[in-house]
């Protein structure tokens, strides 16, 4: 069995960083990483990106050494990721800062309103079933990072945490502060608006919900592979049939019910930077199905079934 010689150059500078000797053909890219890694113990494995040119894409950490375009004495380019973390603890702490800070509006503590308002719920019911359905959703958020989401990459840049808790922790306290201001006043049709609101909110949550748990059954614990994902017998999945990401149609759904529920302007603004956004990822993820796949359904739309 011929055995390879690994060389591992800068990105930026070519300059050589590491020669390795007698590696085996089987070897995968992430047993190089850790190679690597010994001798150089700054540059853990999850920081590495390590490419076949310098400006390429990087190599898959199960890409197979004697599968790759190389000869026996392979050439690769190192770029450092930077600190890494994992994506549950920026999942955890994203999701229960907003949790927390909008409690804190909502039970009047002092400081944020003028101090006659301190530890006094306001008069509007609207004003507690919003609390409810918030808190609700981001507990639901917190429990399927610990329990049911399945992660392709074990970590993302450790500045991603910052970007992400500005923005949702943000939100959070401008939705809180206007919701459970002491001058709020309730939606314009009333107990109607608020009712059908409430339906379509746990309508999407539920919706949601249902998503996540078909695209974990999908992957097998420990595994990266990637399927198609089809309706299942729930019927909250038949909606696969016409999109491709929609656990963010049933998400943009759920910010829509919130936002009919308080009819609050921070909350519509909220809504449609989420909706931006998701179109974004699921234009992404779409892009993606088409191209891996040869079969995948042609019917379906990134998020908005026909539309977009």
């Amino acid at each position: 069995m011929k055995h390879y010689e690994v060389e591992i150059l800068d990105a930026k500078t070519k300059d050589k960083l590491c020669f390795l000797d007698k590696v085996e053909p089987n070897a995968t890219i992430g047993e190089i990483k850790s190679m690597f890694h010994k001798s150089h113990p700054q540059w853990y494995p999850a920081r590495q990106s390590i490419r076949l040119d310098p400006k390429g894409k990087s190599l898959k950490d199960e890409d197979v050494l004697q599968h790759l375009p190389v000869g026996t004495t392979a050439t690769f380019y190192f770029r450092d990721l930077g600190a890494q973390i994992s994506w549950v603890t920026v999942f955890l702490t994203e999701y229960a800062g907003p949790l927390l800070i909008y409690l804190m509006f909502y039970f009047r503590v002092p400081f944020i309103y003028a101090p006659k308002y301190d530890f006094t719920t306001s008069k509007h019911w609207v004003v507690h079933l919003a609390c409810m359905c918030h808190s609700f959703h981001y507990v639901k958020r917190l429990l399927e990072t610990l329990f049911v989401h399945r992660f392709s990459h074990g970590t993302m840049p450790l500045r991603n945490i910052f970007k992400n808790c500005t923005y949702y922790w943000g939100f959070a306290a401008w939705m809180a502060y206007y919701i459970n201001h002491p001058l709020y006043t309730p939606p314009t049709y009333g107990e109607q608006q608020i009712r059908l609101a409430l339906i379509v909110f746990l309508f999407c949550q539920i919706g949601n919900f249902s998503i996540h748990i078909a695209l974990r059954n999908l992957r097998p614990p420990g595994s990266k592979t990637r399927k198609i994902p089809y309706p299942t017998k729930n019927p909250f999945t038949w909606i696969f049939l016409l999109v491709s990401c929609p656990n963010y149609t049933y998400e943009l759904g759920s910010w829509l019910g919130f936002t009919l529920m308080t009819q609050c302007l921070p909350v519509a603004f909220f809504t449609l930077v989420g909706f931006i956004q998701m179109t974004v990822w699921a234009k992404g993820k779409h892009r993606s199905y088409l191209k891996e796949f040869r079969d995948y359904p042609t019917l379906r739309s990134p998020i908005l079934p026909f539309i977009l």
